[in-house]
């Protein structure tokens, strides 16, 4: 069973299902996303691949990760090194949009 398999089941095991109060954060899942998975003859473990196989095709795993990540700590020297991609990111994108601006310009004067 992988990562994302346990961060499901640890989701659902920290829901409150008794009552008449429903957990606030089973209600957010329910109107969230929507995934049903069966379990036919007593396989567990069919029954978690087809959820895995769901999850990736639908986004959730990343989304999964995402919110598995904010939860783990992160070294400075780590924290560090994403800021400089995240910069360099930006930095091209910015260059790319300047480019293609002033292509578009050359060529809007050039029609006139």
């Amino acid at each position: 069973m992988n990562s994302v398999a346990k961060n499901v089941c640890n989701i659902f095991r920290n829901l409150n299902f008794g009552g008449n109060n429903p957990s606030p954060l089973l209600s957010s899942l329910q109107q969230w996303r929507g995934i049903k998975v069966r379990v036919r003859g007593g396989n567990v473990e069919q029954a978690l691949q087809i959820m895995q196989r769901k999850l990736t095709s639908t986004g959730m795993e990343r989304l999964l990760k995402r919110q598995g990540q904010q939860t783990t700590h992160i070294k400075n020297s780590e924290k560090k090194v994403l800021a400089r991609k995240n910069l360099d990111r930006r930095l091209k994108s910015q260059d790319l949009a300047r480019k293609l601006n002033s292509i578009l310009l050359k060529k809007i004067r050039s029609s006139d």
